[in-house]
């Protein structure tokens, strides 16, 4: 029944739409989603690193510790139904779930595991710097993932940060553990698989890949034996639309359940009760910072007025609506250890008093560089508007992504508006960027936003930061991380205004679809529709 429901969704879809007064209607069972899928470059969780390939990955395998569609902001158990942490001796060992199996049939043993990270490493593509960090070479891996046991696995690692850490990394995308016996009997010329995979699956998740055409489909089959609750529709069909003004045809006509790429504007001119729109949070912050290579903006007073010149209201309602939320830390909200509090407004007359009581003298002529494409030259219209009431005038430079970037890290540019978002889900991604700068020095290269604003960030912040990443409570690490967003927050160069959020139109009878905060966190497992 599954492959023909498949097949007349695929005849369906490949005639022309229907007159508006007949709707379509997508099989019983069947999600079928519009979306633009050619941001694929592989799907191997090896080396997977765009958007959409995040969204397969984290739907077709499964991790030792994952966060998952229940609950995004909770670290769960995956493979692995217990761990036992040594912090002395910086090793964890895995006990690894009692009948989990892969698509193939095959059971899930720790050798599965051993090989799948040491397949990352040995490799070495774009997502390996992930694990890496743990300290994992090609020339030690074997020493540093072993299996203890006949259901065991521990994992070591070298560096001066907690298990908490540690495990947040294992629950990255390329910690995705495959099926050993599946993939190497698919090498080819010593690729340990990688070629195969890049067209085909062998994982354990809730869904099984059982179609894959770039930029054309993805079909994903429901794993009938997966440990977990569902899924709970048969399959779910990825259709590549790129134009987003095709999705919303496709869905205001009922031959879609879900359009993942409407514009604002679109989302805005949807009238129908049988569509609703569902807003997710993102990952990605928005800041304007000021670069501390230039006098006049290195006062302190005037990195605290510039919190009062913001129209963070005006903005979210208008132009940004429904594609930035307001958010004044550096830690995305929908991970765990987040601030949420947002205690600046825009108050002018408020800025002017700090300013004033400061004895900072305007009019201050500042240069901000933006990236030129909306929403970003109309935020930085928006800025300039505000800022001039109390004297600052920008004059907007506006490059391609490519020009403001390269500026930003030469440190070239005086006052720039960008955004930022984590590598993996764990805080220490974005402390380092936004609370850490040990050396300012011009020849000491950093990726983050400190530096690239030469920031000289003061000792003890410093410290914290990197007391943070190795504390081995997680109650108390979070806690360190939330003094540090405060810390930034009220007296920092770097002005964090929003966080990224995101759109989706779908029927409204789908319930059940999650979106977290980043592509690894989009779950189809507990999707329901029309009442199924």
């Amino acid at each position: 029944m599954k492959l023909f429901r498949a097949a007349l969704l695929a005849t369906a879809l490949s005639l022309p739409l229907a007159p508006a007064a007949i709707l379509a209607e997508t099989p019983p069972g069947v999600l079928v989603v519009a979306q633009n899928i050619d941001d694929i470059v592989a799907i191997d969780p090896a080396q997977a690193y765009e958007f959409t390939s995040g969204e397969l990955v984290t739907n077709v395998y499964d991790r030792l510790v994952q966060y998952d569609a229940e609950d995004p902001t909770v670290l769960a158990p995956g493979l692995a139904t217990e761990w036992e942490i040594d912090e002395e001796n910086k090793a964890i060992t895995f006990t690894l779930r009692d009948g989990a199996t892969f698509h193939s049939g095959n059971p899930v043993r720790p050798e599965d595991v051993v090989f799948s990270l040491k397949r990352v490493i040995d490799l070495n593509l774009t997502p390996a710097f992930i694990l890496a960090q743990l300290g994992w070479t090609p020339e030690n891996i074997e020493e540093m993932v072993t299996v203890e046991g006949d259901n065991t696995v521990t994992i070591r690692y070298d560096g001066d940060f907690s298990s908490n850490f540690v495990m947040n990394v294992l629950a990255a995308r390329p910690a995705s553990i495959v099926d050993e016996a599946t993939v190497m009997a698919n090498e080819v010329d010593g690729d340990m698989g990688n070629a195969w995979l890049n067209a085909n699956s062998a994982g354990s998740g809730p869904f099984v890949l059982s179609d894959y055409r770039p930029a054309e489909i993805i079909r994903l089959n429901a794993n009938p034996d997966y440990f977990k609750d569902g899924p709970n529709v048969d399959s779910v069909i990825i259709r590549h639309v790129a134009e987003a003004a095709t999705q919303q045809l496709l869905l205001e006509s009922g031959d879609v359940d879900m359009a993942r790429n409407l514009t604002p504007d679109q989302i805005a001119s949807i009238d129908s009760e049988d569509i609703k729109v569902e807003t997710f949070p993102q990952a990605a912050v928005h800041f304007l910072s000021f670069n501390q290579k230039t006098e006049a903006l290195q006062p302190e007073a005037l990195w605290e007025a510039s919190r009062y010149l913001v129209d963070y209201e005006g903005m979210t309602s208008t132009f940004l609506n429904g594609q930035m939320e307001i958010h004044q830390a550096f830690w995305p909200e929908g991970f765990p250890g987040a601030l949420t509090d947002t205690p600046f407004t825009y108050d002018p007359e408020r800025a002017e008093e700090i300013l004033n009581e400061a004895g900072i003298e305007t009019p201050i002529d500042v240069t901000l560089d933006v990236i030129n494409a909306a929403p970003f030259t109309d935020m930085a219209q928006s800025l300039q508007a505000t800022f001039a009431e109390a004297g600052i005038n920008f004059e907007i430079i506006p490059g391609t992504g490519a020009q403001v970037i390269t500026k930003y890290r030469d440190r070239t540019h005086e006052a720039m508006l960008l955004y930022w978002g984590p590598d993996f889900m764990d805080p220490h991604s974005n402390a380092k960027a936004f609370a850490y700068n040990s050396d300012n020095s011009d020849d000491n290269y950093q990726a983050t936003t400190t530096w690239r604003n030469a920031w000289a960030v003061p000792d003890d912040m410093n410290e914290m930061t990197m007391a943070a990443l190795a504390e081995s409570d997680p109650e108390a690490r979070n806690e360190m991380y939330l003094e540090l967003q405060e810390r930034v927050q009220e007296n920092s160069p770097i002005v964090i205004m929003f966080q990224a959020a995101y759109q989706v139109g779908m029927d409204a009878d789908v319930e059940g679809y999650v979106n977290g905060a980043t592509s690894d966190f989009v779950f189809y497992r507990l999707v329901t529709k029309d009442g199924e």
